[in-house]
């Protein structure tokens, strides 16, 4: 059967701690073979991540820009996945729009079509930051196996990062709290489906006080209160938001040789400060490379690889 990964909910505990093991093989399943990595959005991480990780792979990467395909404006989503299903063995696809997605995917199975799709990003979920994620930890703490019983608290606008990222812990068996206000918070939908990740215990909680989610915490997360079709509001949210910003004062709470994390952009004194973001917790720079790593595991795991 044909892989597809546009959310780790496509998988369970076990599938995500499978695609975490082939990050450290050695094998280059994409030998003679291509990846079309399709970006709506701008991206530097993950396309050059992505694009590294083919090249590791054996593969031939070739990017291509909202402009060259202008998905349902130029052509339809179905249309665009039938053309590069006739030239490339993965499509890995950073989108506004997840339902788009959702379209490829149902139209390279209809079709019977072997080509695999992956999600770069959409507004619903992340799942290769996810992996990097917990890659990060795993170096910090001892590795996969030493994760469980950890704790990690997001603070900030709870997104699609926060998302693949509590299903990832989860599955790691790592507690997660998420700090945001009211609003900004996880749906109980999105809680009840991230919580059947739950591994050895780990549980999912929400709460309005960063402090306290902070509080004795192996690692703090977070990522940008204005994401890319948010600058409308963004002086709201950057008002609603002003008390979530991970500082000094912040990891002061955490646990002894509590590490923060951040996906990348930074917005540097708004969701975490200067002196944080560039001090001694900080592992933002190799939780950026791990996305390489991250994504050769996704790549074997999309070629069929266990």
């Amino acid at each position: 059967m044909t892989r597809h990964l546009l959310d780790l909910a496509d998988l369970d505990a076990a599938g995500v701690a499978d695609i975490i093991r082939l990050c450290g093989t050695d094998t280059r399943p994409l030998d003679g073979s291509s990846v079309a990595m399709v970006f709506e959005k701008p991206s530097a991480r993950t396309r050059n991540s992505t694009e590294m990780a083919v090249v590791d792979l054996g593969g031939h990467p070739v990017m291509i820009t909202d402009a060259e395909v202008g998905i349902d404006r130029r052509e339809t989503a179905e249309d665009v996945i039938r053309t590069l299903a006739c030239y490339h063995r993965i499509v890995a696809a950073r989108v506004n729009d997840h339902n788009v997605l959702e379209r490829m995917r149902s139209t390279l199975d209809g079709a019977r079509i072997g080509v695999g799709l992956v999600n770069l990003l959409s507004d619903h979920s992340h799942p290769c930051q996810a992996v990097a994620d917990v890659l990060t930890l795993a170096d910090e703490f001892g590795g996969i196996h030493a994760l469980a019983g950890r704790t990690v608290t997001y603070v900030g606008d709870a997104n699609n990062v926060t998302v693949s990222l509590s299903q990832a812990m989860l599955a790691s068996g790592v507690n997660v709290r998420v700090a945001a206000p009211v609003g900004y918070q996880l749906t109980e939908a999105m809680v009840a489906s991230i919580e059947r990740f739950s591994s050895e215990g780990a549980t999912l909680v929400q709460t309005d006080d960063p402090v306290a989610a902070a509080q004795g915490a192996d690692a703090l997360y977070t990522d940008v209160w204005v994401s890319m079709g948010q600058e409308a509001d963004a002086e709201v949210r950057r008002l609603e938001l002003a008390d979530y910003t991970i500082n000094e004062e912040l990891v002061a709470v955490g646990a002894p040789g509590v590490i923060v994390l951040h996906c990348l952009p930074a917005h540097r004194g708004e969701e975490i400060s200067h002196e944080v973001l560039e001090g001694p917790a900080s592992r933002v720079w190799r939780q950026a490379a791990h996305r390489r790593t991250a994504m050769r595991g996704v790549l074997r795991w999309l070629m069929g690889e266990d």
